[in-house]
């Protein structure tokens, strides 16, 4: 799995020009896919009121889309490098096991032996939670909240 790159600068306008949406969502949330000076992509997940966050693996930041959904928002700022957010927390087992998937050096057999569970587990509570988030996504455009 790709870590996530915490990021709270912009690269430049060089880096603005370059950068496309990867994935749009509803609510001024998306995803912006930019090459690096290395030659490689890194995908910003950016929304209202948060800070912004990238990520080597374009998964990983829709599964953190799929969170910040599943959670109506959430902002790390506060949280320190090893902290979670409060509603996060609150949110039950597998947001924050969807969640700990985000997070650098975490895997599924991570997450799997943290809950003492089967990996398949995790891959189950991973699938509810983009559910959940498709669904509240849907509910948004519905009552024109794009």
């Amino acid at each position: 799995m790709q870590s996530p790159r915490a990021s709270t600068t912009d690269d430049g306008a060089a880096s603005e020009r370059t950068a496309s949406v990867h994935r749009e969502y509803v609510l001024d949330v998306r995803i912006v896919e930019r090459p690096t000076a290395g030659d490689e992509t890194v995908y910003r997940f950016e929304a209202p009121e948060h800070r912004g966050i990238e990520f080597d693996d374009p998964e990983m930041a829709e599964l953190y889309a799929d969170v910040y959904f599943d959670v109506n928002g959430f902002c790390e700022e506060g949280t320190g490098e090893r902290g979670v957010p409060p509603e996060v927390i609150q949110a039950g087992r597998d947001t924050l096991a969807a969640y700990f998937l985000t997070r650098p050096t975490t895997d599924t057999n991570w997450v799997a032996s943290f809950y003492g569970v089967k990996t398949s587990k995790v891959e189950r509570y991973v699938s509810w939670v983009q559910r959940r988030a498709e669904e509240i996504r849907e509910g948004a455009r519905e009552r024109g909240l794009e």
